[in-house]
C-alpha cells in the first residue's frame, strides 16, 4: 500500500515538474532556444534527487543543437526558477534529454499517406480483370479465416 501511495506521489511531482518546466522555458530569454521547444516528460528518480527532462524540438539539427547547449548553460537558472515555483524539501539536479519521438510519429504518418496515396493510383490503373481477380484472392483470405476461426469452436466457451 505505501508503494503505491509513493508512485502516487512522484507521478504528481513528474507532472508539476512538466508543467512547470514548459511555463519555465517560454519566459527563457535566451536566443538559442529554439520557441518550438516543448516538455514530453519527467522523469524523477525515487529519492528525488534527480531528473530527466525530456524535451522535443521542431525544426534543423542546428537548432536542436542551439536547444540543447541554451539548456545546458541555462540549468542553474532554470533549477532555480523550478525551486521558486515548487514547494519540494530538495529540488532535483536536471539532466536534459531530446526525444525525437514526435518528428518520427509525423515522419511515419507522411510516409504511410504517401504509401496509401500510391495504392490509391494502382488501384485507378487496374483493368476489369485485375480487379476481379483481387476480388476474388479477397474473398478467399476472408473464407479461409472463417474456417480457421470455426475449427478453434472449442475455444470459445473458455
Amino acid at each position: 500500500m505505501i508503494k503505491r501511495r509513493n508512485k502516487n506521489r512522484q507521478d504528481r511531482i513528474n507532472e508539476a515538474i512538466k508543467e512547470e518546466m514548459a511555463l519555465i522555458l517560454r519566459d527563457m530569454k535566451d536566443p538559442r532556444l529554439s520557441p518550438m521547444t516543448s516538455v514530453l516528460r519527467a522523469d524523477t528518480s525515487r529519492d528525488l534527487n534527480y531528473c530527466k527532462i525530456y524535451y522535443s524540438v521542431m525544426g534543423d539539427q542546428e537548432e536542436k543543437e542551439k536547444t540543447a547547449e541554451a539548456l545546458k548553460a541555462g540549468g542553474g537558472y532554470i533549477r532555480r526558477e523550478l525551486a521558486a515555483r515548487l514547494d519540494l524539501r530538495q529540488t532535483p539536479e536536471l539532466t536534459f534529454i531530446l526525444d525525437d519521438s514526435v518528428e518520427y510519429s509525423i515522419y511515419l504518418g507522411e510516409q504511410f499517406k504517401k504509401i496509401h496515396e500510391e495504392d490509391e493510383e494502382r488501384l485507378a490503373a487496374m483493368t476489369p480483370e485485375m480487379r476481379q481477380a483481387k476480388e476474388a484472392f479477397e474473398q478467399s483470405v476472408k473464407e479461409q479465416e472463417q474456417a480457421e476461426e470455426d475449427d478453434l469452436w472449442f475455444l470459445d466457451d473458455e
